[in-house]
């Protein structure tokens, strides 16, 4: 048994220390995920512990909406989104990264995402945003916004192209190397002139959601 205990309280230090030193590192060098790791941001452990319709449900989606993903990555819940809207609504996936898009353009070509016609793939950065001021209901970052280096920026410009009363939301998971709180979240939404509007879920994984 003390062994067991031993190996546990091993286990737990070094993943202690190995967050401490990534996050320092994470500070120091910002980057976006590099494109070689899409097929695990775009997994079932993934959406295990981060489900899709928690985060659909947090966020609000509703059949007819026009959205726009910032950093969609390779696209782990881009077509969930997708169908949430419906065939009347849009998703703009929108990511800096032609590589990652492309992994999302090859998954869209499934047979299983034959339905999905609403998705469209935008190459881009977040600092200025192709799109017209107050064009969607919803503008949303899953465990991106951080990976930006002038992550208010990214929100002002997410704040510029929504609509009046829209709402931006915000999820994070505890242990994705740029985690914030979700109070720093939302003072980041106040900075760039959105209103926090509440925060959903706890402290492992959250949305927070700020309205325009």
């Amino acid at each position: 048994m003390k062994t067991f205990v031993n190996v546990i309280l091993w286990i737990f230090g070094f993943l202690l220390v190995f967050q401490v030193l990534i996050r320092i590192f994470r500070k120091t060098i910002h980057f976006p995920a590099p494109a070689f790791i899409g097929k695990f941001l775009d997994s079932k452990w993934r959406r295990t512990v981060q489900p899709p319709q928690q985060i659909i449900q947090r966020s609000g989606f509703q059949p007819g909406m026009k959205v726009l993903e910032v950093g969609c990555g390779s696209g782990c819940y881009t077509t969930f989104v997708a169908r949430a809207v419906g065939m009347d609504g849009e998703v703009y996936a929108l990511d800096i990264q032609p590589e990652m898009l492309e992994q999302l353009r090859k998954k869209l070509s499934r047979p299983e995402f034959s339905d999905i016609q609403n998705v469209h793939l935008i190459e881009h950065s977040a600092y200025d945003l192709p799109f017209e001021d107050e064009s969607f209901d919803i503008v949303y970052f899953i465990t991106v916004l951080q990976e930006i280096p002038d992550a208010i920026q990214a929100l002002r410009e997410a704040r510029r192209v929504l609509k009046q009363a829209g709402i931006v939301t915000v999820t994070e998971l505890l242990p994705d190397p740029d985690y914030v709180p979700a109070s720093i979240t939302a003072r980041m939404g106040e900075r760039a002139g959105l209103t926090f509007d509440q925060s959903l879920g706890n402290l492992w994984t959250y949305t927070v959601r700020l309205k325009k």
